[in-house]
This record gives structure tokens, sequence and C-alpha cells, in this order.
């Protein structure tokens, strides 16, 4: 199975090297200066420096390149899939969904882009507590690889899997997608907790409390209980919520610290993808009558609202059952 990687970023190309373990592997990169390094010191010094790569992973700054690929990995980030897929000749080649948010202005989950552009592709979502420089480096990793199709995924978990990679089945695309999608979300309000210097305490209540909202909200969308208290849901949750190596965890961290999120936003040429996310799930929970008042809470501060005022106002809420 040829594989194409849509996406030049850091877990891009953490993915590429994963599926050069099993044969060749084609990475499309927007950044010429990626592709330049990538085929010529076979390394990413943009956004993955310091990690050789496979000999087997060859880039290309054209999407058409990726015809004839026997599946595609897109991780592209959300809110720019549907024009990357619009662009790339997919026709009925598998397509492999890795990135994790909700579509500004629509509300469509990144599977509903994909099919808009490729009606006939068939979907599979790869999602799970995942640091692009320790999947590239060979560290243990589970992940969840979610697929309609059993053959299919069967087929594209045997190619991806290793001994530090290891696949789960699940029957459950949506569960994946909103676990992935919301975590980025929730993992903001973290960073405001560790940054505000609110302590542990408080950052575990607030890890448990979202995994009830992202539990609520994936219910009312149809995902399954045990998909979003799996490696897609509560473990990617708890990896990002965690770690400064999150790139949303560190923009919760500079909210909490009182700088403004459109001055942390400016200077990242890597995607915060929860900054994008928060409010159109704000939104897309709102239309489904679904209670997410940590979400409400990270879409203020990235209004602008000081930290303290929003952490005021979330604690003085009233008590309720903890379901």
């Amino acid at each position: 199975m040829k594989i194409g990687v849509i996406g030049g970023g850091a877990w891009g190309t953490a993915l590429a090297q994963v599926a050069a373990r099993g044969g060749d592997v084609l990475l499309w990169a927007r950044e010429p200066d990626v592709v330049e390094s990538i085929n010529g010191r076979h390394e990413n010094l943009t956004f993955l420096p310091g990690v050789p790569l496979s000999p087997d992973i060859r880039a290309t700054g054209l999407l058409a390149d990726l015809a004839g690929r026997d599946a595609l990995l897109v991780v592209a980030p959300a809110q720019h899939v549907g024009a990357v897929l619009e662009a790339t000749p997919v026709g009925r080649t598998p397509l492999v969904l890795c990135a994790k948010g909700i579509e500004a202005g629509t509300r469509r989950l990144v599977g509903e882009v994909a099919q808009a552009a490729h009606a006939e592709a068939p979907i599979a979502v790869l999602s799970g507590p995942t640091f692009a420089h320790e999947v590239a480096a060979g560290l243990p990793t589970a992940v969840t690889l979610a697929c309609a199709d059993d053959a299919l995924q069967a087929r594209l978990a045997g190619r991806l899997a290793s001994p530090s990679f290891r696949p789960y089945a699940s029957a459950d695309v949506i569960g994946a997608e909103i676990g992935g999608a919301v975590k980025n979300v929730l993992a903001i309000a973290c960073g405001v907790v560790e940054g505000a210097g609110l302590g542990q305490n408080a950052r575990a209540a607030l890890i448990a409390r979202g995994f009830a909202e992202m539990t609520r909200f994936g219910m009312a969308r149809g995902a399954r209980p045990e998909t979003l208290a799996g490696l897609s849901g509560l473990g990617d949750l708890v990896l990002t919520c965690s770690s400064t190596s999150s790139r949303n965890f560190s923009l919760g961290l500079g909210l909490g610290r009182g700088a403004r999120a459109i001055d942390l936003l400016a200077d990242r040429r890597t995607v915060a993808e929860g900054a994008f996310t928060a409010p159109v799930l704000a939104e897309a929970a709102a239309e489904a009558g679904v209670d997410m008042p940590i979400t409400a809470a990270v879409c203020r501060l990235l209004d602008g609202v000081p930290a303290r005022a929003v952490i005021d106002d979330l604690l003085a809420r009233p008590l309720r059952d903890e379901g």
C-alpha cells in the first residue's frame, strides 16, 4: 500500500516516518523549504528539527503528484482541509483524517468536509494521545483508527502498525473526531489554569469536568461513550492538558499569565487548532442544547476578557449534579 501524506508540519512528518517503516511515502508540503529540507537532508528543519527521517520519505510541493497513492493521510490544519482536498486528485482513494477540529463557518467535522470534497472516497480517522516528536522518534504510542469499513481498517492498521505504533480499531468515526476536536479547546483552559497558578487540584477538576463536556456533546452528535473514554477522547485530553509540548496548552499558559490572544496567535507558524474550534464548538453546543461552560469560558478568553474575570465567573456558577 503506497501512502501519501498531505501536510508537512510536525505531525504530518511524524506520520510519514511511521508509514515509511512499511515502504515508500510521498509527503506534500506547502512550504518549499520543507520540501527541499526533506529531500536534500532527510530532515524537516522547519517543523521537526533534529529528527533524522527515513530515506523512503520523499517530499513534493505538487498535490497532483499524490495521484496513484493507495491511501492518503490528511494532516493539513482543520481549517484548510477543504481547500487542500478540493485541489487533490483523490477519486476513491481512502482518506485517513489526522487533523483535529471543526470547520469555522460551517460547523462541519473534518470527515464531513472530506466527504463534501470527495463523496466516493472511503473515510477513516486516526486520533489519539500523540506528540509528533515522540512518534517520529519511535517512542511507544497508541492511537484510535476509526473506520466504518472493517476490511479497510484492517488494511490501514496493518500498513501503519509497528511495535512502537499501535492502532486500535473502532467503527465510531464521529466519536474519534469529536474527541480530537474538543480536547484542543479544553487544553487551552488547562493552560490557563497553569498560567494563572491555580494548582494541580484545579487542573484535575478541569480535566474531569471538561471530559463531562466532551461526553455530553459527543453523545448529542451520536458518538459512543466508550470511544470518548478511549484513546481519541480521554487519552488525548489527558496528554494535551498536561504538557507545554501541546500548542493549545501553551496558548492557554500565555493567556493565564495575562497575555492577549491576538498577540499570542499572531506569532505562531504552527496552529493552535483549539483557538479556531472553540467558537464553532460553542455555537454547535448551543444549537444542540448542550451545556459547555468551560468551552464558553475559553471563547471569552479568546475574545480578550481577562483571565481572572473569566476564572471568577466560572467558579461562581451555581452548584449542580456531577453528570
